[in-house]
């Protein structure tokens, strides 16, 4: 008897190139197995990014009705094509989009992969075997009224579109999260500092104030880049002629995948130009590397604040989440901030990506797509973990130095600014040297050269007067 394993068991199908044996039990067929083949890229599936695999399961369930209305499908393959894509915006079936994320043919592989598994996930349900294309075919039924053209970008957007609202929610949640560290320190007493160099007195939730600000601008940012998404060239097939496609379905389309995603989108009013053009992609990219700049300045100040612990800052306590070092006991580092920098280089580099890869789009077509999606879902995706990974293990647990950061209020020659209105610029500046060279405090030596009284100091240098504007007294 013989001791060989069973051999896999497969079907035959066929493409421009030939005859493939593709494994029975697959959803996928030839074109997906050609892909596979053709780009071991970066190991990662389509499957990875499954609001993609939503968008363009709604896509095809939105053309099928469409076609379905116009007479050019028939309601039994448009009803089978629907509830396949239902059930992959359901989570099902996704292990079976397989090909690279980075692929060659401006999405193709992408396209296909959906093609194949809806129409054998249809012909299932219509009871026919898979790779039964005689009955339901992935190309004349499936993607029928379609390019990979417009399919593959309008999925993209929205896609993208979900993913950035995603973002948002995520830096609402740290947002408020320094709102709430704001208030906490509202009247703890600091110095502000320039160029590393001690300015003039602030608040420290003065300090907090200015993230929280940072992240609500961003948000309104990302909204409006968003909305640049929301017009897709559904209709333009090929380059964005409408080539074998009905007058009327560029309208229907858009109708039916407005109802199904729940976004308001719109045809783009040059489909020509649509088809070719990645300038919303751009502008998500560069409103992404925004946010990123920002969340790494603020991180960085977060490092240098908690610096120390005694030979550094040492203004805030970041809360300790895992020993900081293999030999030196007890160190502790600021691993949270740290990796959100690193997301933050990621996300810069990524929208270098996409940067070329939008220019390099060639006359009717941008064949590089697959790695602008790529380098916008990492992005998107990595900002939104680190933003809820920076509020929950890292802004909530912050505590200050109050009385250290009081002393050094008061033992500051920063603080001789805020006398300048009374003594004028010049004397201010024979007060903050002698305070240098002496290190005797700025509130002695201005009583020692008869400059004010301490009455007046007293009124001037007062904790809640140094933080805001000051009306002149004398």
């Amino acid at each position: 008897m013989s001791t060989d394993p069973d051999p896999v068991a497969t079907r035959i199908e066929h493409d421009l190139l030939g005859a493939r044996a593709v494994p029975a039990d697959a959803y996928y067929g030839v074109h997906t197995l050609r892909a596979v083949e053709n780009f071991p890229i970066s190991g990662t599936p389509i499957s990875v990014y499954p609001e993609l695999i939503h968008a363009l399961a709604s896509i095809k369930e939105a053309a099928a009705r469409a076609n379905e209305s116009l007479g050019l499908l028939d309601s039994r393959r448009a009803d089978a094509i629907a509830r396949a894509c239902a059930e992959l915006r359901e989570g099902r079936l996704h292990d079976q989009f397989v090909v690279d994320v980075i692929q060659g043919g401006a999405g193709t592989s992408t396209n296909m992969n959906a093609n194949e598994v809806i129409a054998n996930r249809a012909l299932e349900l219509l009871g026919y075997a898979r790779g039964d294309y005689e009955q339901l075919s992935p190309n004349d039924h499936v993607n029928i009224s379609q390019s990979t053209n417009d399919v593959y970008p309008t999925a993209l957007k929205i896609a993208i579109y979900r993913d950035v609202h995603g973002l948002i929610e995520a830096l609402q949640v740290l947002r408020r999260a320094f709102e709430r560290k704001a208030a906490e320190f509202a009247d703890v007493l600091k110095m502000g500092r320039t160029q590393l160099q001690d300015a003039v007195p602030m608040t420290l939730g003065q300090e907090f104030s200015t993230y929280a600000t940072m992240l609500h601008e961003d948000e309104q940012r990302l909204r409006e880049a968003a909305d640049l998404v929301r017009e897709i060239n559904m209709g333009a097939t090929a380059i964005g002629t409408g080539i074998t496609a009905h007058p009327s379905y560029a309208r229907l389309v858009c109708e039916q995948l407005s109802a199904i995603t729940g976004i308001a989108l719109v045809t783009a009013p040059n489909l020509v130009e649509a088809t070719q053009d990645c300038g919303g992609f751009v502008q998500i990219s560069g409103v992404l590397k925004r946010v990123a700049v920002k969340l790494s300045k603020a991180c960085s100040d977060l490092r240098l604040l908690s610096s120390g612990p005694r030979a550094g800052f040492n203004e805030i306590n970041l809360p300790a989440v895992q020993a900081g070092s293999s030999i030196m006991p007890g160190k502790v580092n600021p691993v949270i901030p740290e990796v959100v920098n690193q997301i933050a280089y990621e996300v810069i580099g990524n929208d270098v990506t996409v940067t070329f890869a939008a220019e390099a789009g060639q006359l009717q077509l941008n064949a590089f797509e697959p790695i602008i999606a790529h380098s916008l879902f990492k992005s998107i995706r990595h900002l939104r973990s680190g933003s809820l990974t920076l509020a929950e293990r890292c802004v909530d647990g912050i505590t200050a130095n109050a009385e250290r950061l009081r002393a050094m209020v008061h033992d500051s020659i920063g603080i001789v600014t805020g006398l300048n209105p009374y003594i004028g610029y010049k004397n201010a500046t024979r007060v903050a040297s002698e305070a240098h060279a002496s290190g005797r405090s700025v509130y002695d030596i201005v009583l020692e050269m008869g400059l004010m009284s301490r009455q007046q100091l007293d009124a001037v240098l007062k904790p809640e007067e140094l933080t805001r504007p000051q009306p002149i007294r004398w």
